[in-house]
């Protein structure tokens, strides 16, 4: 079983690819495949929701992954070994989570330095023992890795992302569900350019080659790095080559040229080296006689948005913005991306700073005070405009979620992890005033959510299926083509996950 995502690929640029012929590796693949035209995401669709959907079949409510970048009321500091201290926590897994990372230091090691930087390690109550959190456990349910080596006598696993030691929750709960999970950091610096990889999608290609031989190596029966071992059986990787041609700007050539999707010259790139890449692996899966064997599904963690360019307004960090002016956040402790310190700072109002606001085109919003929310939901409905303070949420496609709805869909925020507010601003709104980027992801905008999905196998038929489908349906059907029962998997148990249809079983 060999899973693939191409973060940032819609529907509909698999449905472009094939009808102009750009993607021929794709297209041989589907000519024995289902390709699902209505695959969502659940919801949310940062990398961390969008591939938990894929590896544990259910939503950020079961799975309890809402971002990379995140929070938790429960948890207690990285040095509070004891637990003893006040509680919440601004969790964070990405590219700060390696030990180059430690103190401050520089991303200079590709596998992020050998190590977990305790900066990034939060500690948690288990029993009344105070232990630390790594990210495999974060994550609420278990995974696919962990469910095929605990039914499948022999079998091995093996998967490649983009942060050397964020995506340690691959391996579940257990800790131990991937025997091959490949270290490589994207935001490490390159020291032939002095850059990291996700600068220009060219050099992400550099990066992503790195991930296009590991899987080679593991079909020719050895391991990512090349040492001898049996060929897994389930194995994978993400490109993120066609998400950074996304994210670059209109005026560079990134992104798309109209709301037909119809890619410019660095999507288009992106997408024609994606196919080449995936071309090699199958390629390689002929020669060692295993293609016949092998059934092969192509989807996305996320899409990206937005696609018409017309449609994008750069807010800024106004969520961020108005909620500090009106002292429902503290500053000095409200961090975002990359924050690897405290969110329990005191501003001087009394009210810890526990408080923490997450954001691309969408805004996930964690209280500090939640006998607040009242009050903060006046305020953003009073502010829902696109102008001053304006959050940009006042389109029929917006929307402001809190309360019982919230919690039917992603939890109940009482409980420390759910957000207590999601905010959707209106479609092609995104939360930064940055120049180097024209798109984003996280959020449930019809560009994130709306993504490719094909299921390849060389006894299948060609087909395409219109039904609404959702990426939690990866998961069960992988258990199910490799002989193993779907509920194994705690979230499909909990979601009532159902395998993808149109397959024969």
């Amino acid at each position: 079983m060999l899973l693939i995502s191409v973060d940032g690929m819609h529907q509909q640029d698999m449905v472009n690819c094939l009808a102009n012929n750009t993607c021929p590796n794709l297209a041989a693949l589907a000519k024995t495949g289902v390709n699902y035209t209505g695959a969502t995401t659940p919801g949310l669709s940062d990398s961390f929701p969008g591939l938990a959907a894929l590896l544990t079949g259910g939503s950020p409510k079961t799975a309890g992954l809402f971002y990379d970048v995140s929070y938790d009321r429960t948890l207690y500091a990285p040095t509070d070994t004891t637990c003893t201290g006040a509680q919440g926590w601004n969790v964070v897994f990405d590219e700060t989570t390696g030990i180059d990372a430690w103190n401050g230091g520089s991303l200079i090691h590709m596998d992020g330095g050998g190590a977990f930087n305790p900066d990034a390690i939060p500690h948690q109550k288990v029993n009344g023992v105070c232990q630390p959190v790594y990210p495999h456990n974060y994550i609420k349910t278990n995974t696919v890795f962990e469910v095929i080596k605990a039914s499948l006598p022999g079998a091995r696993t093996a998967w490649a992302d983009k942060h050397a030691w964020g995506y340690d929750w691959v391996n579940g709960p257990s800790g131990k569900g991937v025997d091959d999970l490949a270290r490589t950091e994207i935001n490490s610096i390159d020291a032939a350019t002095g850059k990291d990889y996700t600068d220009v999608y060219t050099h992400t290609e550099t990066f992503d080659n790195l991930h296009v031989q590991a899987i080679i190596n593991q079909i020719d029966g050895k391991d990512s790095t090349g040492v001898t071992a049996s060929v897994p059986t389930l194995f994978g990787t993400n490109f993120q080559t066609l998400s950074v041609a996304q994210k670059a700007t209109n005026a560079s050539g990134g992104g798309y040229t109209d709301a037909k999707f119809t890619p410019g010259v660095q999507v288009a790139a992106a997408i024609s080296y994606v196919d080449t890449a995936i071309g090699k692996m199958v390629a390689e899966l002929k020669a060692q006689n295993l293609y016949s064997s092998t059934m092969i599904v192509i989807t996305a963690k996320h899409g990206q948005s937005p696609s018409d360019h017309s449609l994008l307004v750069k807010n800024g960090d106004t969520l961020m913005a108005l909620l500090e002016a009106n002292n429902y956040l503290d500053s000095s402790g409200n961090f975002g991306q990359n924050a690897t310190t405290s969110g329990n700072l005191n501003d001087g109002t009394g009210l810890a700073g526990t408080g923490m606001v997450q954001d691309d085109d969408v805004g996930l919003i964690w209280l500090r005070d939640q006998s607040q929310l009242s009050a903060v939901l006046a305020t953003l409905n009073a502010n829902n405009g696109c102008t001053g303070t304006g959050i940009c949420a006042n389109n029929a496609q917006a929307y402001i979620l809190s309360g019982t709805q919230l919690a039917a869909k992603f939890g109940d925020p009482a409980q420390g992890r759910t957000p207590d507010i999601i905010v959707q601003p209106n479609p092609g709104v995104i939360y930064t005033s940055s120049t180097k980027k024209d798109a984003e992801h996280g959020g449930n905008a019809p560009d994130d959510s709306h993504v490719a999905l094909l299921v390849s196998f060389p006894t299948l038929t060609a087909a395409t299926n219109t039904n609404a489908v959702g990426t939690t349906q990866v998961a069960p059907t992988m258990l199910k083509a490799l002989g193993v029962a779907p509920t194994l998997l705690n979230a499909v148990q909990v979601e009532g996950t159902v395998v993808l249809p149109g397959l024969g079983f």
